[in-house]
C-alpha cells in the first residue's frame, strides 16, 4: 500500500490501536540486522518480537547487556559488535527518578541513560550502519510541554532545583534532537533516524509513579489495582509506531520527524531545532571522547 501524504505530513493507514504485527503484514525482514535497546520486557520486547517475526536477526538487549547509563558499557558492546546493521531501535529508557542522580561523567541519570547512551551506541555503531538503515529513537509526548525545552546553561541541575518530570522531559527532547542531528549528519550516507512517542503503556518504566498518580491518570483503581483506561495501549500497540518507523516500506526516505499514533505529528519547535541538535552533538561528542 503506497503511502499518503497531506501537504508536507506522512499519513499513514494505521491508527492508535493498530498492532506492531499488523504494520509489519506482509513485510518480509529476512537479511535484516536489528538491534532493540531495553528489550527485556514491555515495550521493547513488542519491538523484537515483532521484528524477529518478520524475519529480521534481532539483538534484543537489556541492562545486564548494554547499561546505556555506563559509557564504558557501551563501548564494549560496540567494539564488540560484528556484522552490518539495518535497523536500531532507541527504546530503553528510565522516567521521573525521584531524587538527583548523576553518573561518571556528571551527567543528569535520565539524559545519561535515555539519550547520551543512545549517542554513544549509534556513534560507536555508525559505521556498521548499511546504505538504507533506520534509526529510531523512542521519545514521548512530554517533549512538547514548555519546561521540556533543554536548558543549555545547566542540563544537570547543578544550580537549578532538580525537578523528576523536567528532567524526563529533556531527555525525551534530546532523543528527539538525536533523530534531528542523525537525518542531517548522516543522510548521505543513505541512514535515516526518526523519532516517536508510543503513547501510554502499562510498564516497568513507570516504577517511580506514585499510587495517587496513577489514580489521577484512571490507570489504577482505590485497592491499588492496575486499570488500562481506553487511552492506553497494550504494549503490542505501543511498538508499532517504533517497528512503522523501522521497517515499514511506506517510510522508505523519510527522515528527521517525529511520529505518534503511527502518523506523523509536529514536535514542539525547541525539539526539532537544528542549532540546539548541533549543540547537543557537539556536547555528547566531546563527553564520550573523554571517556578512557
Amino acid at each position: 500500500m503506497p503511502q499518503l501524504k497531506t501537504g508536507m505530513s506522512i499519513v499513514t493507514p494505521f491508527g492508535p490501536k493498530t498492532t506492531a504485527a499488523q504494520v509489519l503484514e506482509g513485510v518480509d525482514l529476512t537479511g535484516r540486522t536489528a538491534i532493540v535497546t531495553g528489550a527485556g520486557s514491555g515495550l521493547g520486547a513488542a519491538t523484537a518480537h515483532a521484528l524477529a517475526q518478520a524475519g529480521a536477526q534481532v539483538t534484543a538487549t537489556s541492562r545486564r547487556t548494554l547499561d546505556l547509563s555506563d559509557l564504558r558499557s557501551v563501548r564494549a558492546f560496540t567494539e564488540s559488535w560484528q556484522g552490518p546493521i539495518d535497523i536500531l531501535v532507541a527504546n530503553a529508557g528510565i522516567m521521573a527518578v525521584p531524587d538527583r542522580q548523576v553518573t561518571a561523567e556528571g551527567w543528569e541519570l535520565q539524559l545519561a541513560t535515555n539519550f547520551l547512551g543512545h549517542f554513544a551506541l549509534v556513534d560507536g555503531l555508525h559505521e556498521s550502519f548499511r546504505e538504507g538503515a533506520r534509526i529510531v529513537t523512542v521519545s514521548s509526548g512530554i517533549q512538547s510541554a514548555d519546561t521540556s525545552a533543554l536548558d543549555f546553561e545547566d542540563l544537570h541541575f547543578e544550580r537549578r532545583p532538580y525537578d523528576p518530570w523536567v528532567a524526563y522531559g529533556q531527555s525525551k527532547v534530546a532523543d528527539i534532537l538525536l533523530a534531528v542531528g542523525i537525518a542531517r549528519r548522516w543522510a548521505a550516507e543513505g541512514i535515516a533516524a526518526n523519532a516517536l512517542s508510543p503513547g501510554y503503556i502499562h510498564t516497568n518504566l513507570q516504577r517511580h509513579l506514585d499510587d495517587a498518580l496513577m489514580r489521577s491518570m484512571g490507570a489504577m483503581d482505590e485497592q491499588g489495582n492496575l486499570l488500562t483506561p481506553d487511552y492506553y495501549k497494550t504494549p503490542e500497540q505501543g511498538a508499532a509506531t517504533s517497528v512503522l518507523l523501522a521497517a515499514s516500506p511506506l517510510l522508505e526516505g523519510v527522515s528527521g520527524r517525529y511520529f505518534e499514533d503511527n502518523q506523523e505529528h509536529a514536535a514542539a519547535s525547541w525539539s526539532v531545532d537544528q542549532e540546539a541538535a548541533e549543540k547537543l552533538w557537539t556536547l555528547a561528542a566531546t563527553t564520550i571522547g573523554q571517556v578512557a
